[in-house]
């Protein structure tokens, strides 16, 4: 088999083996076993146990980056509202499928350094995307902008969780992410050419 398919291989028998028996059970040997492989395999592709849990993070945030930009391809030409719901179903579908998991890697590495260059790496990718969905609809410099994009970006993963764990309702958690967005950038977008917002009068 070739390397790189081997490999994908490997990351879905150990994305299986982290929804069946959780993060604690997950080991190379064991991977290496479930695929039908002998251990050198797993571990001349993913080196540590740390490596093979940071894969796997990667693929699954790999996974939500592709479908955020798929969803605003297909949002265009861009609206707010369009924007908005694009976002918020890219996130509520990772974290239906995948989000679990997600946070069950993050739990099992956390207060490691390599997973936390990982994690900021992958959040800045994240963020520049929203960035690029959103200026269109913000008159704030590119550095407020910025600010505000990572404050969607940690609101989104901390309501999703909700949903994860149960305790939210997937209609209730896209509700309060779509209001959220909608009242950070629709306050502050640019008025268009030649129309004047007009402002109720104070009482």
């Amino acid at each position: 088999m070739p390397k790189e398919a081997r490999r994908a291989q490997l990351l879905e028998t150990a994305k299986g083996v982290l929804r069946e028996r959780g993060a604690d059970a997950l080991t190379l040997a064991l991977v290496a076993e479930c695929a039908g492989v002998t251990k050198p395999v797993a571990y001349e592709h993913f080196g540590t146990r740390e490596g093979l849990l940071i894969e796997l993070y990667r693929e699954i945030d790999g996974h939500h980056l592709d479908a955020l930009r798929q969803a605003l391809q297909a949002a265009a030409p861009p609206r707010l509202a369009a924007v908005v719901a694009a976002v918020c179903e890219s996130y509520l579908d990772c974290a239906r499928d995948n989000g679990a998991e997600w946070q069950a890697i993050a739990a099992a590495l956390r207060g490691s350094e390599a997973m936390a260059a990982v994690q900021q790496e992958l959040t800045e990718a994240y963020v520049r995307e929203l960035q690029r969905a959103f200026a269109p609809f913000s008159a704030l410099p590119a550095a407020a902008l910025r600010l505000r994009c990572i404050g969607v970006a940690g609101a989104a993963e901390n309501i999703s969780r909700e949903l994860i764990r149960g305790q939210a309702s997937e209609s209730a958690v896209a509700a309060a992410l779509r209001g959220l967005m909608t009242e950070l950038f629709d306050a502050d977008r640019p008025a268009a050419a030649g129309h004047k917002t007009s402002k109720a009068p104070r009482r």
